[in-house]
């Protein structure tokens, strides 16, 4: 019964290219929803259970693309070593920013981790020399596993669910974990966190390392799976629209996570109209979530809907 909100989420994503062979949304747009539903989940660890707010999370799922997409494409490198590469790299950056960015409380966390954000972005359009600049870098290559090219939608739509479905596997046994009750406790108080032996900055930073990484390789495999990369996909702006998944689906909670991460994925395809207004609806949604469902729409849902459902998913709602 633990995992059993996991085990039934696994099966509705195993079924759906069976029930829709076919379908757009499933093949194609729910490929995208993965990605989206990896980094909410990374991102989710890192605010809803340690408390630390995040700006600039676009910037390690970037740099994992990046790696990806410059190794393979100019240096002719194996997919599988560029996304290993991609991992050191963000590792590497990750445990040198983590420790003094993590100090900072409140809206100067924010701001610091806005403005590494914003510094990786400018890296990706000037060093056009290996990014391409502006315009992209194209022709990189796709995936083979063990002889099994993964060159088309529905064998996407496998190799991204898989993984998606381990990074949420992964959460909630972490949540569930001493590690994840020292995530709890340090955002809960870090005073009272540090009184009982808690690790406070190590806990952080770990935190952080494992989100970053987690973007990371989600980068990595966008990449592959796009054959293509321009600075666009990893602005600030995305990474607003990562906080408001988050914050959509409920702080804490990882079926929170997954639950923003589908409805704003799939959103934009029924408001194409509202294009050149797409970050005004995010802004107005974060904003009318904070006022009015604090709590993020999955947990308020799942609180009311009844105890049989809150039992299913108690290991992904919101655990304080």
């Amino acid at each position: 019964m633990r995992l059993a909100g996991f085990y039934l989420f696994a099966a509705l994503v195993a079924l759906l290219p069976v029930v829709f062979p076919d379908n757009y949304y499933v093949t194609v747009v729910g490929v995208t929803a993965f990605f989206n539903i990896m980094l909410a989940v990374g991102l989710n660890l890192l605010m809803g259970y340690a408390g630390q707010i995040s700006l600039g999370h676009a910037a390690f799922f970037g740099i994992g693309a990046y790696v990806s997409a410059v190794t393979t494409v100019r240096y002719g490198w194996n997919p599988w070593v560029a996304m290993a590469a991609g991992l050191v790299l963000v590792w590497l950056i990750a445990n040198l920013i983590a420790r003094p960015i993590l100090r900072l409380k409140g809206h100067y966390l924010a701001m610091a981790t806005l403005g590494f954000g914003i510094i990786i972005h400018i890296v990706l359009v000037q060093a056009d020399a290996f990014t391409g600049g502006p315009d992209g870098l194209s022709g990189i290559p796709g995936l083979v596993l063990f002889g099994w090219h993964v060159d088309s939608d529905l064998r996407w739509y496998v190799v991204a669910g898989a993984v998606m479905l381990l990074y949420v596997w992964l959460s909630l046994n972490i949540i569930d974990s001493r590690e994840g009750r020292a995530l709890r406790a340090v955002h809960g108080s870090e005073v009272a966190a540090s009184t009982l032996g808690i690790d406070i900055s190590g806990t952080k930073v770990r935190v952080f390392v494992l989100s970053a990484l987690m973007a990371s390789l989600t980068g990595s495999l966008f990449a592959h799976q796009q054959a293509f990369v321009s600075p666009d996909s990893f602005s600030f702006f995305f990474s607003i629209e990562l906080v408001t998944m988050v914050v959509l689906g409920g702080l804490a909670s990882t079926f929170g996570a997954v639950f923003g991460a589908v409805i704003l994925t799939f959103l934009p395809e029924f408001l194409v109209v509202f294009e050149d207004f797409q970050m005004l609806i995010y802004g107005a949604i974060l904003m009318l979530i904070m006022i009015f469902l604090p709590r993020g729409l999955f947990v308020t849902m799942a609180d009311r809907i009844g105890p049989m459902f809150a039992g299913y998913f108690r290991q992904g709602i919101r655990e304080t």
